[in-house]
């Protein structure tokens, strides 16, 4: 058998309308090296307090379900390891920047509205007939934009953000990293409709350039480029206003 050793996971338990406030529960665990902190949080909920409540899913870092804080840094609990944390003992808390809902789970509608609000889904620039086949497009247009389309919205990068932690109006990392993905797909026409919502005050100029964003992203989305991009775009924008023949 692998050989065991201990842990103090350190967890914030908070039932909003029921708990007065906030609090922190200690929960000593055995572990092994090839142990995560999502599987010592499924060791406490499964041998030791049932009411301890988090979200997961997939166990592999593609659904983004289990994001929140340990060690005061945004991570997936899947690709978090319990053995790079000894000696302990090990905080866990819910994301930052979200309202909680139950110990490690958030209220995560404000993100979602934003999704919603970017349309996010290809309008085609031109119609096609089913006779005329597929949109193509080169592999050059798709690098373009490929590594935008990574993200899995585990909202690490929000919990990131100071500007959002500021000002929940801003837009945000992630959703703009969206957004520039489908404004940069070749195939794409409704990129005048997204900048509207890129120029607003809630947009990419809200942005105060931190890019810690960028380095919680388990999937090396870089939504600091995005924002940068995008505040290029809305600059050359504006100047175009005044050039002969625009406006």
């Amino acid at each position: 058998m692998a050989d065991t050793r201990k842990i103090v996971l350190e967890v914030l338990r908070y039932t909003p309308g029921q708990s007065t406030a906030p609090t922190l529960q200690q929960y000593p665990i055995e572990f092994t090296d090839d142990m995560s902190v999502l599987q010592g949080l499924q060791q406490v909920k499964d041998f030791v307090d049932g009411s301890l409540t988090f979200r997961w899913s997939c166990r592999m870092a593609i659904c983004g379900s289990c994001g929140m804080m340990i060690d005061g840094a945004p991570k997936l609990a899947c690709r978090a390891f319990l053995r790079d944390f000894l000696p302990g003992p090990l905080r866990v808390e819910p994301l930052e920047h979200f309202p909680i809902e139950r110990d490690l789970v958030v209220d995560i509608s404000d993100f979602v509205d934003k999704l919603g609000r970017i349309t996010p889904w290809i309008e085609p620039r031109e119609p096609r007939s089913l006779e005329q086949g597929e949109y193509l497009q080169t592999p050059a247009q798709l690098e373009r934009f490929e590594s935008f389309s990574h993200c899995i919205n585990c909202m690490l990068c929000y919990a990131a953000c100071p500007q959002y932690g500021l000002d929940s109006r801003f837009l945000g990392p992630a959703a703009t990293a969206l957004l520039h993905r489908y404004n940069s797909d070749s195939r794409d026409g409704a990129q005048a409709k997204r900048m509207e919502l890129v120029n607003s005050e809630e947009g990419v100029w809200a942005c105060t350039a931190v890019g810690y964003c960028s380095e919680v992203c388990p999937k090396a989305v870089d939504p600091a480029n995005a924002v940068n991009q995008n505040k290029t775009a809305s600059a050359v924008s504006w100047f175009a206003r005044f050039l002969p023949g625009r406006g």
